[in-house]
């Protein structure tokens, strides 16, 4: 149901305009909540928020303080904010800071940010010192890189070393199932995406939640249903109010 239908049909049962559009804003929050997790936690948001500002003022007081200028680029990045991330962290690098830690968040930012090139050098180092740096957290970076650049070859082989730390994660093998659509693949698409759906459902449920939304877009019909649910779960709890 489309967001201004749901909106005539929730204003119909309720009788308020401005209810029925709170209405909707809760029924995409809480089915995203539920789904695929795309818009963010309000509380994290703030929390986030405020570190960012205590980190900025603290590098505006002593520039040279490489500890909060590392925290304030793994915010930014999380925060989406690729290109400010790599601006901030760049006087760490010039400054010689050569750890794991600092290569991979720079090679990290410089891939989201489009520097494509620079982002396989700096993270081709970042795993020659250490190749299974957070269970194949690198080769997961350059695999989303590659296949934005649609280098599914490339791709392939960086997932595949992702699965072999991680036999167990769903993204991997979600991402590993696009590279292997990009090359034709299309039978072993499938069974990675099969075996994708089996390892997600044997999970714990506590484990879920952060492979949710990618096991999700494996059965995109699943979210659907839910949140046909809340819809209608709101809408007769809107009846009955009204």
């Amino acid at each position: 149901m489309g967001t201004w239908l749901q909106w005539v049909f929730l204003t119909w049962l309720t009788g308020s305009p401005l209810g029925a559009a709170a209405l909707v804003l809760a029924i995409w929050w809480l089915g995203d909540r539920f789904t695929f997790r795309l818009f963010p936690s309000p509380v994290r948001l703030v929390r986030r928020w405020r570190r960012i500002a205590e980190l900025r003022r603290a590098i505006a007081a002593n520039p040279h303080d490489r500890r909060a200028r590392f925290e304030l680029s793994e915010l930014l990045l999380e925060a989406g904010r690729a290109r400010a991330a790599v601006e901030v962290l760049r006087p760490n690098v010039e400054a010689g800071d050569e750890d794991v830690h600092t290569a991979f968040t720079m090679g990290a930012a410089l891939a989201r940010s489009g520097f494509a090139e620079q982002a396989e050098k700096v993270l081709a180092a970042a795993r020659a010192e250490e190749p299974g740096f957070r269970m194949g957290e690198i080769d997961l970076e350059l695999g989303r890189m590659r296949l934005a650049r649609r280098d599914f070859a490339g791709a392939r082989e960086a997932l595949e070393r992702v699965l072999a730390l991680r036999p167990g994660t769903v993204q991997g093998r979600a991402l590993l199932a696009r590279a292997l659509d990009g090359l034709g693949d299309r039978a072993g698409a499938g069974r990675v995406r099969d075996a994708a759906w089996r390892e997600y459902a044997s999970l714990p449920r506590f484990h879920r939640r952060h492979e949710r939304p990618y096991a999700w877009r494996l059965r995109p019909w699943r979210p659907a249903l839910v949140a046909l649910a809340v819809v209608v779960a709101l809408a007769l709890a809107a009846s009955l109010l009204g």
